[in-house]
């Protein structure tokens, strides 16, 4: 165990004088309400300040914002380690909400705050350095004293290093638990100190065509890229973003992702609260006057976090989304970013602008001989006993392949 008193004020280390009297000494509370986790919130933020794999998606305002627009069909569990002296020492951000799972029966899911909609990555425990051990432990004792309270957890996304994320997989391997994880892929782009530097990581195709479309944009039309400063031109960019990302997903027949009322609206209160604290990356491109191109991110210390971007199809030929990333780079990389992530997947054109690939961490787990652990068995062993049970015995295979669906349906649910 790493050591506990690196780390903790003074007036701490002297009521404890040993690690297992520390370990005593701390409390584990429960939130279940978000008017009762607003007292959390400067303490919130100073934790997540501390964290050294904070993200965006760790914040206050991330996370609140989320849950306001899709946590009315969850129930909120949020756990907060604290020392004697009511300093914040970790936070477990959790929710439980009731799945539809096989016709007529449901599940009840324990998942990360934030998790369910398909909007956030890098969910994680922030935690202060020295007391990851103590923190996993007391979140699996809570969890396990309160078993009946919930099925199977499923934590998503979490960073491959998350270091309580670590220690809960390791725990789990007691026979007590039935789990398994797995990992997904993301990717980010380490940005050196300069542009000149940047460009040298990129193909020579690629350096000349952010010249070539660059000057073939500017001689076409009255150019104007610009990042939103003010509340006032938050409307009009917003607008322009769901308008463009759905025009995209339209035309192939798909709803999109911003057909979602409570999508809109995530994005419209979480614009305001970045933007007031001068963390809202929004970037549109003008083309005479009209907006064709908008890529909305956010920033975090020295990340920028792209989510998502949307480009008039009118102007495909004219590659402004090309042109406006490439602005978007050059003015980060001079205020000193030194990570855009793309976040999930490893697309081609990433790796064009210099992704590097990485992983997530999905977690799965249920107490032992629970109907929580039993389905978790059963999805473990799917893939090594379906085709033997579809040659042999069709009609429990029938009944393996429904649950085999029920659990991919429920792994991909949305709101």
């Amino acid at each position: 165990m790493a050591n506990l008193t690196q780390t903790l004020p003074v007036e701490v280390i002297l009521n404890a004088p040993n690690a297992r009297d520390l370990a005593q000494s701390l409390s584990l509370k429960v939130y279940q309400n978000l008017h009762d986790l607003e007292e959390l919130e400067p303490l919130w933020d100073n934790l997540v300040a501390d964290y050294p794999l904070a993200s965006i998606f760790c914040t206050w305002e991330w996370l609140t914002s989320w849950w306001q627009s899709f946590g009315n069909r969850r129930n909120l569990l949020v756990l907060a380690l604290f020392d004697s002296a009511s300093h914040l020492l970790g936070l477990a951000p959790l929710s439980i909400s009731t799945e539809p799972f096989l016709g007529p029966f449901s599940l009840r899911l324990l998942r990360l705050m934030g998790d369910g909609s398909g909007d956030s990555d890098n969910l994680d425990f922030p935690v202060r350095p020295g007391f990851e051990e103590i923190f996993s432990g007391r979140i699996l004792e809570y969890l396990e004293d309160q078993r009946h309270q919930w099925d199977v957890s499923q934590l998503n996304t979490m960073p491959s290093e998350s270091p309580v994320a670590r220690l809960l997989a390791n725990a789990l391997e007691e026979p007590r638990w039935t789990s398994f994880e797995s990992f997904r892929n993301c990717s980010a782009v380490p940005l050196p100190p300069n542009w000149d530097e940047y460009l040298q990581h990129l193909s020579s195709e690629d350096q000349n065509n952010l010249v070539r479309y660059g000057r073939r944009l500017h001689k076409r039309y009255s150019v104007r890229i610009y990042r939103c400063l003010s509340e006032d031109e938050l409307p009009v960019c917003l607008e322009a973003l769901f308008r463009l990302h759905q025009s995209r997903w339209q035309r192939v027949g798909e709803a999109g992702t911003f057909s979602s009322a409570a999508r809109r609206e995530l994005y419209t209160d979480l614009s305001r609260r970045l933007l007031a604290r001068n963390e809202l990356e929004l970037w549109v491109a003008e083309l005479n006057g009209g907006i064709a191109a908008v890529q909305f991110a956010m920033r975090h210390k020295d990340k920028v976090y792209q989510l998502q971007e949307g480009y008039d199809p009118e102007h495909a030929s004219d590659r402004v989304g090309f042109v406006l990333r490439g602005a978007v780079l050059k003015q980060l990389i001079s205020e000193g970013i030194r990570v855009y992530d793309f976040l999930g997947g490893e697309d081609a054109f990433k790796e064009r602008w210099g992704a590097q690939a990485g992983c997530y961490r999905d977690l799965y787990f249920a107490c032992s001989f629970s109907r929580g652990g039993v389905l978790l068995n059963c999805a473990q062993g799917m893939v090594k006993t379906e085709q033997w049970l579809r040659a042999r015995l069709p009609s429990v295979w029938q009944v393996l392949h429904r649950i085999k669906l029920a659990w991919m349906q429920l792994r991909e649910f949305e709101t």
